[in-house]
């Protein structure tokens, strides 16, 4: 059965034609052979203001139960993307990653991979194991990020206990061209 995804992306991206590659591949295949129906926003929503895109962006969460951030040159520095990805740990959706620079673009380039965003975010699990704060790379240190909660999760083994881990530890990231997105982007997301 198709799931709904949502990717989390940086609007230059579009422009660039990269993240539509991947996001619109299912309109080739057809959505319950691609594995998932695209419930992203664009990033134009960002005129109608902050309240009003985060409103946005929990509404076109809602229903879904998987976030692909499309990782290109400076996806990881974006403050919509960091938030799109915190929030939908929150709420409790599958996260992956996938790198798209070495996807070519509309003048046939391809660029180098970007920095990994779920290195430059994170949680910090409470002592007994039981409640995340996620947090945020400012530069020279982690700083609790202020617009997501803390919240609960299952119980974390005592070695996760009382410590800071990046979303790295538990996410993993792919590479559209590499590892054979158009073919595999379905397992990945668990269809």
């Amino acid at each position: 059965m198709a799931k709904r995804v949502y990717f989390a992306f940086h609007y230059q991206d579009v422009i660039d034609f990269r993240a539509n590659v991947v996001r619109k591949h299912n309109a080739l295949q057809g959505v319950e052979q691609a594995g998932y129906y695209d419930h992203s926003i664009w990033e134009e929503a960002k005129k109608k203001g902050d309240i009003a895109l985060k409103r946005m962006i929990n509404s076109e969460l809602e229903g879904t139960s998987v976030t692909c951030a499309l990782i290109g040159s400076l996806t990881y520095e974006r403050p919509w993307v960091r938030y799109e990805i915190l929030k939908s740990i929150e709420r409790g959706n599958a996260l992956l990653g996938v790198h798209i620079n070495s996807i070519k673009d509309r003048t046939e380039k391809t660029k180098a991979a970007g920095p990994n965003p779920f290195d430059y975010l994170a949680v910090s699990i409470s002592q007994d194991g039981t409640q995340a704060t996620p947090m945020v790379w400012s530069g020279s240190q982690w700083v609790t990020y202020s617009h997501v909660g803390a919240y609960s999760i299952a119980a974390q083994p005592p070695e996760n206990r009382g410590r800071g881990l990046k979303l790295s530890h538990w996410y993993h990231t792919y590479d559209w061209i590499a590892d054979r997105g158009y073919d595999n982007f379905s397992s990945w997301i668990g269809s």
